[in-house]
């Protein structure tokens, strides 16, 4: 959910020829010099240089090298840098899971701040096109999807819930739920192994394959689209985690919800930072700011551009 475009009629969105005129002059002034981080709420972040983000500014819009596209910073369809970005310049990000992406297919691709993810941990995150997503089913004991709702759990408690999904894996029949218990769940579990465990695959906290999560679902949409995806057959079953406590910074907020309702970049960046902490119980140290590093920018050049067109 971003949007490239820098011209002033998209960004200032002036009422009058001369309103336009000044502030035009204004962002062109922005485009120039470095932005400012004052009062910028993400500006704590341990993020690499954006220098290459400022170069790229101040020269405008650039080609993608592969559809030859012109578009600013990177291309949303191919999920590359544009010529002017160089590549080596761009900071990648190492996740401890996979993360696939569910995209709407009429979410507007340059409004949309998931290519971020996949620019910034090519690796770790694929990105669909709804309808055409994985069959989930078989693996849902290791799987959970990031979406709000009554039977969300909490991040803290991923750990629990997906035991009780291989309890009934484990066990004949739904039925005998309460005659299989936590200690033959455990045994069962333990029959890999313990050697042989890879933990970049799984949670260090807690050792019973049980709890290991291995891939998380984002949905990529405005929050008036997600129900046509939340209620595909393929994702009922899944574990649910609603992040609960985090305050949107997205320039684009939807009016009417809630500002805990975050972009689907953000909503990357804070639940890996609450799995480092709650599931892997690890301190955490940046290891993820690097996943905001356009959305940080962006952000800082639109809240200087509509400070200056006194809209604050």
């Amino acid at each position: 959910q971003l949007t490239m475009s820098l011209n002033s009629s998209t960004i200032l969105n002036e009422e009058n020829a001369q309103g336009a005129k000044r502030n035009t002059e204004c962002l062109e002034s922005l485009l120039q010099a470095p932005s400012s981080f004052q009062d910028n709420p993400l500006q704590q972040l341990q993020l690499a240089s954006q220098e290459v983000l400022e170069k790229a500014k101040k020269s405008g819009r650039s080609k993608c090298p592969r559809c030859n596209s012109s578009r600013m910073f990177y291309c949303y369809t191919c999920f590359v840098p544009v010529e002017t970005v160089p590549t080596k310049e761009i900071p990648t990000v190492k996740l401890p899971l996979k993360i696939d992406i569910i995209k709407h297919p009429n979410e507007t691709d340059g409004k949309s701040t998931a290519v971020h993810a996949k620019l910034l941990a090519p690796d770790d995150v694929t990105i669909y096109k709804y309808p055409c997503i994985p069959e989930y089913e078989e693996k849902r004991h290791e799987i959970a999807l990031i979406f709000p709702g009554p039977n969300s759990v909490s991040v803290k408690d991923i750990a629990f819930h997906l035991q009780k999904y291989t309890k009934k894996g484990l066990c004949a029949s739904d039925d005998d739920d309460d005659d299989c218990s936590t200690d033959e769940l455990l045994k069962q579990a333990k029959i890999e192994p313990e050697g042989e465990k890879n933990p970049s695959e799984g949670i260090s906290g807690s050792r019973s394959e049980g709890t290991r999560l291995k891939k998380i679902i984002f949905i990529d949409s405005t929050w008036n689209q997600t129900n046509k995806i939340i209620t595909d057959e393929r994702l009922q079953g899944l574990l649910q985690i609603e992040l609960k406590t985090r305050k949107t910074c997205f320039w684009r907020h939807q009016k009417g919800k809630p500002d805990t309702y975050l972009s689907t970049i953000e909503a990357i960046y804070y639940f890996l930072v609450d799995y480092h902490q709650e599931i892997l119980k690890e301190s955490y140290k940046g290891q993820y700011d690097n996943l905001l590093f356009f959305f940080s920018f962006m952000h800082t050049l639109i809240k200087d551009a509509k400070c200056c067109a006194g809209k604050e």
